[in-house]
């Protein structure tokens, strides 16, 4: 207990820095102050990541099994998430998904410490595994997807009302935005399917967990969503609105199913 709430305090001290540098850094207008402070974003985001795992890692694994409730799975989802989403800023202007991602990491850590589940542990078979690592890397990916759709949404808006200066100098290019948009859900729909799959193939081990069916179910309904929009965009050319909208939909069916449930099961009919 003691390392896992030590080492979520220093992940919750390593994202405030990285997080308070890169506001500062949106509003620098010197490009080598600017250059520096990426690199200590950067060098605080990956210690708050390795901060965050760890204490992540010890709230779910205990001596009678693995506990995947609500609190417990959402930290270690965002710290999946901030992590990749640190190692995909090195080749893509990502920087200021963290204003938004970095916070949420940080009340996923105190709600995890702070809140205990009443949801009963688990032993992990191969089937369950495979399971639980392709759907929270689904959900990572779809959730990034979301944090950029949610940008493109403020960019399009400033754009379309004709105020094209201040922050908005500090995006990238609206054409590149929504790019990796599709690139984020394309990666998504391709580990969501997978772990679709993967639930059929083990039903015998996953299906009897309480929750999971309705978490399969909406996973499917989320994944017809993406698969349109993805068509619409190859085919169609789909963008601006369409791939906003569509983003949060889909995102919303998961948010539903695996948040719903569990919310029910835990804290309505427990």
């Amino acid at each position: 207990m003691q390392v896992t709430v030590i080492s979520g305090l220093f992940a919750i001290f390593f994202y405030l820095a990285a997080s308070v540098i890169q506001a500062n850094r949106l509003s620098s207008k010197k490009p080598e102050s600017a250059e520096k402070a990426r690199n200590l974003v950067f060098g605080f985001g990956i210690s708050a990541v390795i901060a965050h795992g760890t204490s992540a890692w010890s709230v779910i694994s205990t001596a009678d099994g693995f506990h995947f409730g609500l609190f417990e799975i959402s930290t270690l989802i965002t710290a999946s998430i901030s992590l990749l989403v640190l190692v995909s800023s090195l080749r893509k202007p990502l920087e200021n998904l963290f204003l938004g991602l970095f916070p949420l990491a940080i009340i996923s850590i105190i709600a995890s410490l702070s809140i205990s589940s009443n949801s009963a542990p688990t032993n992990m078979g191969p089937g369950l595994a495979s399971h639980v690592l392709l759907s929270i890397l689904a959900y990572s990916f779809i959730t990034i997807a979301a944090l950029q759709s949610g940008f493109l949404a403020y960019q399009n808006h400033q754009l379309k009302h004709g105020h094209a200066g201040g922050l908005l100098n500090k995006f990238p290019p609206l054409q590149d935005m929504e790019s990796f948009l599709f690139e984020l859900l394309w990666v998504g729909q391709l580990l969501l399917s997978l772990g679709i799959v993967a639930g059929f193939l083990f039903n015998e081990e996953i299906w009897g967990i309480e929750g999971v069916p309705h978490k399969i179910i909406f996973s499917i309904l989320a994944w017809i969503v993406f698969a349109v929009l993805l068509w619409g965009r190859h085919q169609l050319g789909w963008r601006g609105q369409t791939a906003i909208k569509g983003t949060l939909i889909g995102f919303g069916l998961l948010l539903i199913g695996f948040y719903g449930s569990k919310f029910v099961l835990e804290f309505i009919l427990s």
